[in-house]
């Protein structure tokens, strides 16, 4: 990994802290953008939640359920969750520094994830990668290795606590919105 890329991986979790705060800070939330919002975000949080119950980090190349349709089905149910963020928050400016965020560093981190999935299972995920799109869904699904889903796989690569951050977040937007009345 190069010096570039380390650079984007380490400053990721330490830019998310503040835009996170300045989106809560421009949020103008409303009920019906609320509501609207939350419902993007869980299904962002049910893609998510499908592709840890399928994914066995270091362990097997996950290629079923919503890996099938794309790739990185995490940072796509990530993607989807923030949209309803920015929905629920009603501002387009908390859009644009999530749009921004994201757009930033998901390239990066999805290259270097994909180069260590090369690394780690080589003719096996190049083919895959052939098969199957690295962000954007397929709208079938690629063959795949039949993995079903697992609770407890779900519960070992912690999702929960994705579950518990949208919980959060929108509770602050309720609070946000009921304090600016």
């Amino acid at each position: 990994m190069s010096n570039g890329t380390n650079f984007w991986i380490r400053w990721r979790v330490r830019v998310g802290y503040p835009i996170a705060f300045a989106a809560f800070y421009f949020a103008r939330p409303q009920w019906k953008w609320l509501v609207c919002g939350v419902a993007i975000a869980l299904l962002g949080l049910l893609v998510r939640a499908y592709a840890a119950g399928h994914l066995r980090k270091h362990e097997q190349l996950a290629t079923s359920g919503p890996y099938a349709f794309t790739r990185n089905p995490l940072y796509f149910g990530s993607v989807l969750f923030a949209a309803g963020f920015s929905v629920a928050s009603h501002s387009w400016i908390s859009a644009a520094l999530l749009a921004t965020y994201l757009a930033v560093f998901y390239p990066v981190v999805i290259r270097r994830e994909q180069g260590e999935l090369q690394t780690l299972y080589g003719a096996a995920f190049h083919d895959y990668a052939k098969r199957v799109p690295a962000f954007w869904p397929r709208l079938t699904p690629a063959p795949s290795t039949g993995e079903h889903f697992s609770w407890q796989q779900y519960r070992k690569n912690r999702e929960y606590e994705a579950a518990i951050g949208l919980a959060i977040a929108m509770l602050i937007l309720c609070a946000i919105m009921l304090v600016r009345k």
